[in-house]
């Protein structure tokens, strides 16, 4: 294996999520150890589709040339005021800290990375300790198991088999996850514990028709009280019933003081409502409660073999949904407790029967090393670009030029990119190792997008997923015709709101959720206004329109996540400010829309490049 084909493996879409390069109604017994070829998807060969190859036509030459110059300087301007001689570094200089590259320091200051980075060590320790005890459970309680896979034909010793190896990794997962919880919360287990009974109880106790609307109002109510009540501190409780039990003050505060390795706990409760409520609505969806016949039974399906839809889709065993035990073993999964992925009940129980195919000692390792390198990606980055200490020192931004503001923001953006799919992939490869296989969470690189409904289904791909499946198809959708358009946008309206009071309680946080929502109607005006069907005999002329439209849309997707995520409304106006206060901020922005007109036409032909090789992302 040559440099070349080795770099190309690791960065193929089939290392990165096997979901990717393989239909999700295809068995996953066709997906093997083996890289796909070129031209292939699902194990068949694909017919070639998308327009004859660009890339070696003089216009693309141009294009070329284009990102050779500017790449550079973009980030060379970031750079370029993030040296301590730069306008604000007084500002911001007590935000840095000691670093190991360049003999520079690190811009260690968002809150949010330096939790995960601080704790890197210890986080790679968990990776390797976590599964090597799995395997010495196995060890000593399935000592004659052999490993089960979609490849195994089901016969009855194959499925006590997969029932076994249910039950044991079951069993596992229960003990290390109180064991993991308890370590990371202290006592503030026992509200998490109560947290999950109580919902537990609304899943499987109720009568069917009043679940749906219950499960909602306890599991949104509980983001709510998380955040108001600070945790619900013991201490404060105790305060509320001395009058009646004068000796119970001083246990409250025993308590708060043994909060774990990470006393607030609510924080990061979020993602424990996902799996709460996807517990719930799997149960009520299931046969079980609603009568109807199996749909293993109707499609006459392979359960040791299902499709990535079928996990999802098709209803765990009974029994293991009124197991409270399995309930807590799957919500509090050591590898995706704290930043997920995501994944349904019904796909962990179907894992954790059959070990899926597309988990392999190859893609694993290929996998890791594609971690190591973006983590000293996000390093690099850290130590040479101060964008993210710049915008939290509140600094005068009339000091910069336009085309200095616009890259403090554009990196800012990278950085959140980073900061969020780094610790995403490092807990994905956690349950890899462990076994199971979670959806990936980012399909694209932040610069490779210009659609804004497309970006949302590659950002967070698993949390995408999870609100189709239970908030979006579950309001209605959003089919074709006039009033089902005006049904889905106003159900993507309440999906954006959620998803914006999932992530924090803030007004902010609201208004970029609207944000997204109003921006995406302009591609949705454009793409009725320009069918493609009616420009098939101009394609060129399609391809610039389009490259047009995505303009504006990058324009306003980064706005959107600037507001949300990095400056704020203010910080935002002041950048916009800046850039076009003067005849010299609007000639920049006439050629950065120039410049972004180029990066789309790039990504228009990475996309028909897929095509090419069979692969067909949303995306």
């Amino acid at each position: 294996m040559t440099v070349v084909s080795f770099f190309r493996e690791l960065y193929s879409l089939d290392t990165l999520d096997t979901r990717f390069t393989n239909s999700s109604s295809t068995p996953l017994k066709l997906v093997n150890e083996d890289t796909k070829k070129p031209g292939t998807r699902d194990g068949k060969a694909q017919s070639t589709e998308g327009s004859p190859p660009r890339w070696r036509t003089p216009e693309f030459f141009v294009y070329l040339a284009v990102f050779l110059f500017c790449v550079p300087n973009m980030y060379w301007a970031v750079v370029s005021v993030s040296q301590p001689d730069s306008p604000n570094y007084s500002k911001y200089a007590h935000l840095l800290s000691p670093g190991w590259l360049f003999g520079r320091k690190v811009d260690n200051s968002d809150a949010q990375y330096a939790g995960f980075r601080n704790n890197i060590p210890y986080l790679a320790v968990l990776v390797l300790l976590h599964p090597f005890l799995r395997r010495v459970w196995e060890r000593y309680t399935l000592p004659n198991q052999p490993v089960l896979n979609g490849s195994a034909k089901p016969t009855t010793s194959s499925q006590a088999a997969a029932d076994t190896r249910l039950q044991n990794r079951l069993a596992f997962d229960f003990v290390s996850a109180l064991i993991y919880v308890t370590a990371l919360n202290g006592f503030s287990v026992l509200k998490i514990l109560l947290i999950l009974l109580i919902n537990y109880k609304i899943g499987t106790a109720l009568p069917r028709n009043a679940i749906p609307v219950t499960t909602w109002v306890f599991n949104i109510g509980v983001l709510f009280a998380n955040e108001l009540a600070q945790g619900y501190r013991y201490s404060v409780m105790s305060e509320a019933l001395v009058p009646f039990f004068p000796g119970i003050g001083d246990w409250g505060k025993i308590l708060d003081s043994y909060g774990g390795l990470q006393p607030r706990w609510e924080v990061l409760f979020n993602l424990t409502v996902l799996r709460m409520i996807s517990f719930n609505f799997d149960y009520y969806w299931s046969p079980d409660r609603s009568r109807a016949g199996s749909p293993l039974e109707k499609k006459q399906l392979d359960v040791s073999a299902l499709s990535e839809r079928d996990r999802v889709t098709v209803p765990a065993p009974a029994s293991t949904y009124t197991s409270f035990r399995t309930y807590v073993a799957y919500v509090l999964y050591p590898p995706l407790y704290l930043a997920g992925p995501i994944l349904t009940f019904n796909d962990y129980i179907s894992q954790s029967t059959y070990r899926s195919p597309s988990v392999s000692t190859k893609r694993t390792t290929l996998y890791g090393i594609r971690f190591l390198l973006t983590l000293f990606c996000m390093e690099f980055l850290i130590h040479t670009a101060y964008m993210v200490a710049i915008s939290k020192a509140s600094p005068d931004w009339s000091v910069y030029t336009p085309f200095q503001l616009s890259m403090l923001a554009y990196f800012n953006l990278h950085h959140i990119w980073l900061k969020l799919m780094i610790p995403w992939r490092f807990f994905r490869l956690w349950a890899l190792v462990d076994g199971i296989d979670p959806p990936e969470n980012m399909v694209r690189c932040m610069s490779d997008n210009y659609s804004a409904l497309a970006f949302w289904r590659s950002w967070h791909r698993s949390f995408n997923r999870w609100t189709i499946r239970y908030v979006y198809v579950p309001l209605g959708g959003g089919p074709g015709g006039g009033s089902g358009r005006l049904r889905g946008i106003a159900n993507m309206m309440a999906v954006f709101t959620f998803v914006a009071i999932w992530h924090d309680i803030q007004l902010r946080l609201l208004v970029w959720g609207w944000l997204v929502v109003l921006f995406v109607l302009p591609e949705v005006a454009a793409t009725l206004a320009f069918p493609a069907s009616k420009w098939k005999s101009r394609p060129n002329t399609y391809r610039v329109i389009c490259g047009i439209g995505a303009v504006g849309n990058v324009l306003m997707m980064m706005s959107a996540n600037l507001v949300g995520f990095a400056v704020g409304v203010d910080g935002l106006k002041s950048i916009v400010h800046g850039i076009a206060s003067t005849w010299q901020g609007a000639l920049f922005m006439l050629t950065a829309c120039c410049t972004l007109f180029v990066g789309v036409q790039v990504m228009f032909e990475h996309r028909e490049e897929e095509k090419r090789k069979g692969i067909k992302l949303k995306c």
